[in-house]
């Protein structure tokens, strides 16, 4: 028996179960490797996420290998979080519960009778028991051996019931402190019904006065998981679960007011700053994020290049040995490498993704080093007959040098696609190399420097590993992932300047060395060209236009999507989506025919009251997401988008949500189905009025995320919080007057007690859990 494995990420947020990410499929493997990582925004409220281990099936369902459920209390309890080895468990459909139901239950005593009033008056997001996607549910209400049950609605995840029903108790049972259970099931006509969710409440809540009402959480049938012993194979996560309450933006200004002054008023590059004292105490496994963050603020506040340019001059003005430059992690290595990702993927995806395509598509035998040439696996270079060591090393060769001449020749090519903060980030970079290693032996040195972040920190990684920079949906398989590591050495040697070619262990790779020695005289006439930029950072810092013209790109997400538009109540077709270029901004959802088609429809993002998924069932298709808008008259717009996974669906909601979370008129509740035959497919009703609440959470998470300034200088306080006695040991020792760590410390415990007092805003409300799979 063969597997392909993908995962899938279940998160019981509000009682719904709700698929949150897919990792690829890795084909006809029993050991897959994903190392894959997600960082996912939760409401506070999740009670426990779940990991299904699927085998993808070309025809009919994929089927489920097991899952790993880890409570929110587990994940929490790891500082560093969890690294473990679990075992999977068996998939128990009785415990594969998710939505609410609306109740109302009060305890009637009159002289002629004593009795337990339900009233069933909705559910809200059911789980799917039916082929359709859809349910057949009813209600049955359990009090010792009194039941009573609903009538059942037909084909529906958003029943309305609005039902009463009444058990007539003893006055003996008045006195038992017994529970009331209120179960919900998915009939059949054939078969046993399914289990959809229980709420139980205790008996002597309902002595109480008003009657108990709202809206209740389904829970699970209440079977243990059973541990298969690893006979359905182990999966090894990396989960940590991150917690952060954001306070007003008002009460950040202070910490961004040093970080600001940091870059844009030093004294000597020499001298403490704010920045200084955050890399004093941070840690090397927290310096990514840190770097991140950083890059983020300074995007939003247009000062990113003088940013970066502040960490590489006291980087360069500390390293005395020019074959060490930028070759630790530190935090300036970190944000360059950061901030390309942050503001160069597109240019990226633009420059390399014609010749991944091709590598993936042509899946070529492609072995240089002798001790790993297999000839079983060559029978596609020749139909002669067997083949020898050497004409599979010629082939390679000859592929290879085809491969890294496009690779090289797009990346030459690539000067008036590279975006301008780029541009200007690495003509700092230059100035400051070359003011630092001006001897004539140190000529290459400033090239070095650029071409070591932009080859070997940049293009070389995201050859090695595509799916991990979006160019691709699927991991390679081992003949192409062979190919790709190969090119991506290849690549580092060309940003190394051949300067290290021949003396490695590598001697096999000789025969790409002519074609690598080759290039070094065109890649440095791409670096000067890169460079040869007019813009003077040096005047401008304090200036509103300067501070413009480092603002990222104002484009947040885009690419193709399918959209269907419906304006009012009308059947819709399954086919009636069309292919359009969709371009977010801070602004405007706009959209055209093709990428560079010359007339755009749009929507401006004010507009903007609810982003939300789509029921399968509405159109029998999946991930489809709709975009709610208010027009002037107030009337309601709901544009129908399909992605085409549900990573590519995650990341749009949050995007969209992103841009819009401050918008005024946000609905409260929406329709997750189509309205058909006048009326909705979700719960069977005729009004406009929504069946479901609507979300204003963020589920994914990544470099493209738009700005939040608030979120990132939380992220900050938080590393400076854990830093506070280091802060507190350079205050001791600094020159006397306010130093930079005494304002550092003074900041902190203002921040500090506005957390302890102030509540955080609702709208804000998350919680971040970061994946390594």
């Amino acid at each position: 028996m063969q597997y392909k494995p993908h995962l899938h990420l279940i998160s019981d947020y509000y009682a719904c179960v709700t698929s949150l990410f897919r990792t690829a499929t890795v084909w006809k493997n029993l050991s897959p490797f994903w190392g894959e990582e997600y960082t996912l925004h939760l409401p506070m409220g999740f009670h426990s996420l779940s990991f299904h281990v699927m085998d993808e099936d070309t025809i009919g369902y994929d089927d489920v290998i097991g899952k790993i459920t880890l409570s929110k209390e587990a994940i929490g309890s790891q500082a560093k979080g969890l690294d473990c080895w679990l075992n999977l468990t068996r998939v128990d459909p009785d415990e594969e519960v998710q939505g609410e139901i609306h109740l109302s239950l009060e305890l009637l005593k009159v002289p002629e009778k004593i009795s337990l009033r339900c009233q069933v008056i909705e559910a809200r997001d059911l789980a799917p028991r039916d082929i359709s996607g859809t349910s057949d549910p009813f209600t049955r209400v359990i009090f010792n051996n009194h039941s009573a049950e609903t009538s059942i609605i037909k084909k529906t995840r958003f029943p309305h019931w609005a039902e009463t029903l009444e058990l007539e108790l003893d006055p003996e049972e008045l006195s038992e402190e017994g529970t009331v259970t209120v179960e919900v099931w998915d009939w059949d006509m054939v078969g046993k019904n399914d289990f959809l969710g229980k709420v139980e409440i205790p008996f002597a809540c309902l002595h109480k006065t008003p009657p108990l009402e709202g809206w209740f959480r389904l829970l699970p049938l209440g079977n243990n998981e059973v541990d298969a012993g690893g006979k359905l194979g182990a999966l090894r996560l990396k989960v940590r679960l991150v917690e952060d309450r954001i306070l007003p933006s008002v009460y950040y200004q202070p910490l961004i007011h040093l970080l600001v002054e940091s870059v844009i008023s030093p004294t000597e590059v020499e001298d403490s700053s704010a920045l200084t004292m955050l890399e004093e105490v941070n840690t090397v496994e927290s310096r990514q994020d840190v770097a991140m963050t950083l890059v983020k603020i300074y995007l939003g506040q247009g000062l990113v290049v003088p940013f970066l340019d502040y960490l590489n001059t006291r980087e360069v003005n500390h390293t005395t040995d020019p074959n060490t430059l930028f070759r630790s992690n530190s935090l300036s290595s970190k944000a360059m490498e950061q901030f390309m990702k942050a503001v160069g993927m597109l240019y990226l995806h633009e420059v390399l993704k014609p010749v991944i395509n091709r590598i993936f598509d042509e899946k070529k035998y492609i072995e240089l080093d002798p001790c790993k040439i297999d000839l079983n696996r060559t029978r596609r270079i020749s139909f002669k007959g067997a083949v020898s060591e050497a004409e599979v090393r010629d082939s390679s060769v000859e592929m290879l040098q085809s491969y890294l001449t496009s690779i090289i020749e797009s990346i030459v090519g690539s000067v008036d696609q590279c975006p301008p903060v780029m541009r200007v980030a690495f003509k700092q970079l230059h100035k400051r190399v070359e003011e630092q290693f001006s001897e004539p032996e140190n000529e290459d040195v400033k090239y070095l420097a650029i071409s070591g972040f932009f080859f070997l920190r940049f293009f070389a990684p995201a050859i090695l590993t595509p799916k991990l920079f979006q160019l691709r949906d699927q991991h390679a398989d081992t003949r192409t992932s062979r190919t790709l590591l190969l090119l991506a050495k290849a690549l580092q040697s060309v940003g190394n300047l051949g300067l290290q070619l021949g003396h490695g262990k590598e001697q096999w790779m000789a025969p790409l060395h002519p074609i690598i020695l080759r290039s070094v005289a065109s890649v440095k006439d791409f670096l000067d060209k890169l460079i040869d930029i007019d813009h003077d950072t040096g005047e401008a810092d304090n200036s509103e236009h300067a501070r413009a013209v480092f603002m990222p790109s104002v484009t947040v997400k885009e690419g193709y999507l399918h959209k269907h538009k419906a304006e009012g109540p009308q059947l819709l077709s399954r086919f009636a989506f069309k292919k359009r270029y969709f371009w977010l901004t801070s602004e405007t959802l706009s959209y055209a025919k093709t990428s560079d088609w010359q007339v755009r429809s749009s929507i401006p993002i004010q507009c903007v009251c609810a982003v939300e998924r789509v029921d399968e069932n509405a159109f029998q298709q999946q991930n489809v997401m709709q975009v709610i808008t208010q027009d002037n008259d107030g009337q309601l717009h709901t544009m129908y988008i399909q992605c085409k996974n549900v990573n590519e669906l995650n990341q749009w909601l949050s995007a969209i949500r992103k841009v819009s979370i401050y918008n005024e008129r946000m609905l409260p509740s929406f329709h997750p189905g189509a309205h058909r035959s006048g009326k909705w497919t979700c719960c069977l009703q005729a009004g406009r009025a929504g069946c479901s609440r609507t979300h204003s959470a963020v589920t994914l998470g990544d470099w493209s995320d738009p700005l939040d300034p608030d979120v990132e200088t939380q992220t900050i306080y938080k590393q400076l919080l854990q830093g506070r006695d280091k802060l507190r040991s350079v205050g001791k020792t600094s020159s006397p007057g306010p130093s930079v760590a005494a304002r550092l410390l003074a900041v902190i415990e203002d921040l500090e007690q506005a957390h302890a007092t102030f509540q955080r805003r609702e709208i804000e409300e998350g919680t971040s859990v970061i994946l390594n799979l």
